[in-house]
């Protein structure tokens, strides 16, 4: 799965635009148009590489966003609490990366790994 993410730009009291990105906090940008503006937005995401545990994570959160399932519902499936798939969702903690992977298949998913020259 590739990852676009929205980015919203405000317009700056002295010209240019401000750019910062709702799924992804303090990734934040700016140009001095719309143009360079979005230009940098994109290079701000491309630069940033988010560690593969992270990575997971994102996905299970965006797959539960698609289906409309909370994490009540998906503990519910899993057979756990609410509090441990917020932990699951949590990027700050450490987590099994095959409860991860189990959780991705309840919400239609599986997770790939790609390997790229630096």
């Amino acid at each position: 799965m590739r990852y676009v993410y929205p980015c919203v730009l405000e317009p700056e009291e002295d010209g240019g635009f401000f750019v910062t990105f709702p799924d992804v906090p303090g990734a934040n940008t700016c140009g001095d148009d719309r143009a360079e503006a979005l230009e940098m937005a994109e290079e701000a995401l491309v630069l940033v590489a988010v560690p593969a545990l992270v990575a997971a994570k994102l996905a299970l959160h965006a797959a539960m966003r698609e289906r409309g399932m909370t994490a009540t519902a998906l503990a519910d499936r899993l057979g756990l609490d609410e509090p441990a798939v917020r932990r699951l969702l949590d990027p700050d903690r450490r987590s099994p990366i095959g409860r991860i992977e189990q959780a991705l298949r309840v919400v239609g998913r599986r997770l790939a790994v790609e390997d790229r020259v630096a």
